[in-house]
């Protein structure tokens, strides 16, 4: 093959490649959207920023700039590391370049981010370098400059958390684990992106920290992604137990299996009934269950990113409209069982629930239930994860115990 020929079957592969990577940058999956404005009206706070943007749905926002210094600060103390400073830009500028089509289809309303390529390239590589030297910075305090106002104030970190975890504030995983790649890591650092951003996060994920860390480490689209990952329950369904089995053949229709959830009692109902409630260990979130009279329920810690972090992990799972909800069905289950002071107070005896919210007094705001009820309200719950478990424990009740007034209103 002559040198022309050659040069010529090079120029369509290379046309082929690019045709094929665009492609697949174009089929990616959304995974980051806006929230229903029907629930912004309901809580702004608990979806919008308050403090810094991250990605292109709050950007520019003229009440978030002031943070916009500190990024800029932050990229320059991450990338200044090393001599070479300019050469590991250009690296990052080319990196994102590329994938620019691929990170502008994460953002499920794609066609309202009105950046061009630059600004666009230019906002992903501050966020994501910001992001990167953040989580460095809280993971090692001596890369910490004194009088840096992120950590001399306590209440700045709390509100970037807060920041955060909300969904439409979400910065595309991959992105950020290639610029990683490329930064320079200081050599105090061996862990990986997904240890160093579980060291900022794993204060405000409930769960035993072994497992969720576990848990953490797994892929996923985006930083709430992580902390959703936590939640998801050890298998993917609650199996059946053997006395439903058997009796598979007399099992009701499908509308009446639905009324299982609204045939469960609350905690001190099934406390009074005979039922023992007994906390879990060294399980995750959803990991409850139910065997020989005893409901097994995963701890309970309500704090004050609770709220916040339950509502955008629900609108996260809205979002991408999982077949099981397992947030949702996680708040419709606690609703169910925690309805009143009266169930908080023999949870709580059962060191299964604890609460570190205030009121303006100072003293213990003890009506949890109040917020479960508030978070199950608004939402239409389509695939509840725990519906076998609501039926083992009403069929164990009508099976074993002649207390039907306990499962009815």
């Amino acid at each position: 093959m002559g040198s022309s020929e050659k040069l010529k079957t090079d120029v369509v592969h290379d046309e082929l490649v690019s045709t094929i990577k665009e492609k697949m940058d174009t089929v990616f999956p959304h995974c980051i959207c806006k929230v229903d404005e029907k629930f912004v009206r309901e809580n702004k706070k608990a979806y919008h920023p308050e403090v810094i943007s991250i990605g292109p749905f709050h950007h520019g926002r003229p009440e978030l700039q002031k943070m916009e210094v500190h990024k800029w600060r932050y990229l320059h103390a991450l990338l200044n590391r090393k001599p070479d400073m300019e050469a590991t830009l250009a690296k990052c500028v080319t990196e994102i370049r590329g994938s620019e089509l691929k990170a502008r289809n994460c953002y499920l309303e794609r066609e309202t981010i009105k950046l061009n390529s630059d600004e666009f390239v230019t906002m992903m590589l501050v966020d994501g370098c910001f992001i990167i030297e953040l989580f460095l910075k809280r993971s090692f305090k001596t890369l910490r400059k004194r009088g840096d106002p992120i950590f001399t104030k306590h209440e700045t970190i709390g509100n970037l958390r807060f920041d955060m975890v909300l969904l439409e504030n979400q910065y595309p995983l991959f992105v950020l684990h290639r610029l990683f790649r490329i930064v320079p890591i200081p050599d105090i650092c061996s862990r990986s992106l997904n240890s160093i951003a579980f060291n900022f996060f794993k204060n405000i994920i409930p769960g035993n920290k072994k497992t969720i860390q576990v848990r953490f480490d797994q892929e996923g689209n985006h930083l709430l992604d992580l902390i959703h990952n936590c939640f998801l329950p050890t298998f993917s369904d609650i199996h059946p137990s053997k006395e439903t089995q058997q009796n598979k053949q007399s099992q009701q229709q499908p509308q009446d299996q639905a009324s299982a959830r609204e045939k469960l009692k609350t905690s001190w109902k099934l406390h009074e009934s005979g039922i023992t409630l007994r906390k879990t260990d060294d399980k995750g979130v959803l990991d409850f269950d139910f065997k020989n009279g005893v409901l097994y329920i995963p701890e309970v810690k309500i704090h004050r990113y609770t709220e916040t972090l339950l509502r955008n992990l629900i609108a996260g799972e809205q979002c991408n409209r999982d077949d099981f909800e397992h947030v949702t069905s996680y708040v419709c289950l606690l609703a169910k069982l925690i309805c009143s002071n009266k169930d908080e107070k023999i949870l709580t005896q059962k060191n299964i629930l604890s609460s570190s919210l205030k009121k303006e007094d100072g003293d213990v705001d003890e009506e949890v239930h109040k917020l479960f009820k508030k978070l199950a309200d608004e939402v239409v719950l389509k695939n509840f994860y725990f519906e076998e478990l609501c039926k083992q424990v009403v069929g164990y009740k009508e099976s074993w115990f002649s207390l039907p007034s306990c499962f009815k209103k």
